[in-house]
């Protein structure tokens, strides 16, 4: 095959990987199966916080976002209320944000340790960025049912993604999320086998990425020093050298 033909090649498949999660977003974005979320996401739109009365909210379910050939997968619980569910993009608005991108931008995952808006410029580098639940949830606690109706998400997800070698999974709501999936793909027996535990890693062998469990960077977990700079930045350090 001629060199020409090789970079052809490759750029077909570039252009699947892009093209097949754009697509999976545009679901995502139109989702309309979890009715109280979806409700609850839109009276947050409608009445605001004070603080962005000028702010026309997303007020939708919140698509992933990232590198399309990323080798780190980072798994969040659900969009905040006032931060993604306003901005329309993951981790973004808010303080669980501002905590999450400043140790990714300390550890070269991110161009810029601020995330404002979807159009601040930020790029994420060998980074993609999910969730267990895509809408707002009322206390920030999705139903398990709800879970469960918003995990094919991210099966296809992870089918799509060529190189995911890590995933970060904040919390253990998004361990869960994430070991259902695999349990669902029979590629585990039991979830109980992987307790949380921060900065623990996971090795699941040859046909499955690592895992790396992390405290979620919420407000109440940063505040109250249950996760600290130190301790995140350690968790991304450690993913830093796997790869």
């Amino acid at each position: 095959m001629k060199p020409e033909s090789l970079q052809e090649g490759f750029l077909i498949v570039t252009m699947t990987v892009v093209d097949s999660l754009h697509l999976l977003q545009d679901e995502v974005k139109t989702c309309t199966r979890c009715t109280r979320l979806r409700a609850h996401s839109l009276e947050v739109a409608r009445v605001k916080r004070s603080a962005y009365r000028n702010w026309e909210y997303w007020g939708r379910p919140v698509p992933s976002f990232g590198d399309p050939h990323a080798r780190i997968l980072v798994i969040g619980l659900a969009p905040g209320a006032h931060g993604a569910n306003r901005t329309g993009r993951m981790f973004t608005g808010d303080s669980s944000g501002d905590f999450l991108y400043r140790a990714l931008y300390a550890t070269d995952f991110a161009s810029q340790p601020e995330a404002t808006a979807q159009n601040d410029g930020l790029q994420l580098k060998d980074c993609y960025i999910t969730a267990a639940a895509r809408c707002a949830p009322p206390d920030n606690k999705p139903t398990r049912e709800e879970f469960t109706t918003c995990n094919p998400f991210l099966v296809r997800e992870l089918e799509i993604l060529p190189n995911i070698r890590v995933v970060v999974a904040l919390g253990h709501l998004a361990l869960a999320a994430y070991l259902s999936v695999l349990q669902y793909k029979n590629l585990i027996k039991k979830r109980s086998d992987y307790p949380f535990r921060h900065g623990k890693l996971y090795n699941l062998g040859d046909r499955l990425p690592d895992l790396v469990c992390c405290y979620h960077p919420s407000r109440q977990n940063t505040q109250t020093g249950r996760l600290t700079m130190p301790m995140i930045l350690g968790v991304f350090r450690q993913v830093r050298r796997r790869l």
